[in-house]
């Protein structure tokens, strides 16, 4: 089975950057759309970015011109850039995989990463 592994989380000043990466088990990665998901204490989980299998992508409206997500497919691995970090940007970010034909804003994709923290400081 498909197993997903995060890492880059960690604290960082606002206005500041970091590079999530997630890295991905077996030989059909290509065949998912990927994204990160994040969800913050008391608060319900959110589709922050998505990226095709062609590597057309979405991006939630709050994060728009500040992250970037991006994968690599001879390393199985997918990225999320994020610039010009905001103290709402705190919570714990999920690596996901779907074989849906689109990008789905619902919660209900095939595998999940376990959480790396993302903490941003006012």
């Amino acid at each position: 089975q498909v197993q997903l592994v995060e890492s880059g989380g960690g604290l960082v000043q606002a206005g500041g950057s970091l590079r999530l990466s997630c890295a991905a088990s077996g030989r059909t990665f290509s065949s998912y759309v990927m994204g990160w998901f994040r969800q913050a204490p008391g608060k319900a989980r959110e589709l922050v970015a998505g990226v095709t299998r062609s590597g057309g992508s979405y991006y939630t409206d709050s994060v728009k011109g500040r992250f970037t997500i991006s994968r690599d497919n001879a390393k199985n691995t997918v990225y999320l850039q994020m610039n010009s970090l905001k103290p709402e940007d705190t919570a714990v970010y999920y690596c996901a995989g779907d074989l849906a034909a689109v990008i789905r804003t619902t919660g209900s994709w095939d595998y999940w990463g376990q959480g790396t923290q993302v903490t941003v400081s006012s």
